[in-house]
């Protein structure tokens, strides 16, 4: 099910083979796999594909947490940052364990009223552990306005 939601809101991770490997309150996976649709010129993973992956694992999380809540609360990246410390050759799984935080921000979003920020972190490693990148993305909640 969560396939056809990514073919049809974001084509362009679906195609790149970006996957949700395992998500849970707390923690989210997302893999990238090094083929002819995600590589550069460079024999690697391309750098937007990376930071595909490494954003749906902290946005799967935020969604988690926002997901028809009352009032709502809108999300929205601000920032992102990265370190690139590996060629991405093969399969990249990025992790954020950033689950809980981002059910406080949203809690505060709502009691508040007032917008929030949150920056998440996303480690990329390869089939040997070992890290490719690093990805810190800034997230804003604000609680949304009624019409």
């Amino acid at each position: 099910m969560f396939q056809l939601f990514m073919l049809r809101k974001l084509p362009s991770a679906f195609f790149s083979g970006v996957r949700v490997k395992e998500i849970d309150p707390e923690t989210c996976s997302v893999t990238v796999p090094y083929k002819w649709f995600s590589q550069n010129p460079f024999e690697s993973t391309y750098f937007a594909c990376l930071a595909m992956a490494a954003e749906m694992s902290t946005g799967l999380l935020a969604m988690m947490y926002t997901y028809e809540v009352k009032p709502s609360v809108s999300m929205l990246v601000q920032k992102l940052e990265a370190e690139y410390l590996k060629k991405a050759t093969g399969i990249t799984t990025f992790t954020c364990v950033d689950g809980m935080a981002f059910r406080s921000v949203v809690d505060a979003a709502i009691r508040t009223g007032e917008a929030q920020t949150y920056t998440a972190t996303s480690k990329g490693v390869n089939a040997a552990g070992e890290t490719v990148a690093v990805f810190y993305i800034t997230w804003t909640f604000k609680q949304k306005t009624k019409k």
